[in-house]
């Protein structure tokens, strides 16, 4: 784990698992984004147990930009320890996760910013379009939506994107397995924060 800068406005947590062709890519993007905020900001990066040359990328990132802070985990410990690594080692404002896959578009961090200005404790990412295979894919997230909405009460669409803000003190302390990245929102909703959701773009993989 690396040094960092203390505080800075926003974090940007970001688990990589054999991601070597998308890393800079995304980096890319993000840092283009970023900047045009005029923020200050940290970009976590979780290596999880890759065995491609994920590491490699990212240190060399972080030898030329101190904003990149790299996290490596022994092995693959699948995505909900590396976001709980994430988590407890940024130290933003605002905490924003997303995934590595370039799946999710950076040009929607202003509208989650814009959203937790408003007072909003959680802004969660809505898939409003999937692209997914009807039968294997959006049939069963719809049925998991639908049962977490009536558990949890929490009236959002889409609990299964990673993509997905929060104020600091809201996710800090939080301890997850399992899945239950999945089910942020539905976990917190009784301390009682405000949560809003938010159509994002969905890119298809090439």
């Amino acid at each position: 784990m690396e040094n960092k800068k203390k505080n800075p406005q926003i974090s940007i947590v970001v688990p990589f698992y054999n991601e070597e062709d998308n890393i800079e890519e995304l980096y890319r993007r993000l840092t283009e984004v970023l900047t045009s905020l005029g923020k200050t900001y940290e970009l976590v990066f979780i290596d999880d147990g890759s065995t491609d040359s994920t590491y490699q990328i990212m240190m060399r990132l972080h030898q030329k930009d101190k904003n990149v802070q790299i996290i490596k985990l022994k092995k693959n410990f699948g995505q909900t320890a590396s976001l709980q690594a994430g988590f407890d080692f940024a130290q933003g404002e605002i905490i924003i996760s997303m995934d590595g896959d370039l799946q999710h578009d950076p040009q929607d961090i202003p509208l989650f910013l814009a959203k937790m200005e408003e007072g909003y404790d959680i802004v969660s990412g809505w898939r409003k379009r999937r692209v997914d295979d009807l039968i294997s894919r959006k049939f069963p997230s719809w049925a998991a939506n639908r049962i977490m909405r009536m558990l949890s009460g929490v009236k959002i669409h889409d609990f299964g994107t990673t993509f997905k803000a929060y104020k600091r003190e809201v996710i800090k302390g939080i301890h997850l397995y399992g899945e239950l990245h999945r089910f942020i929102p539905a976990l917190i909703s009784r301390t009682g924060v405000k949560i809003f959701e938010i159509p994002i773009r969905n890119i298809v993989r090439q």
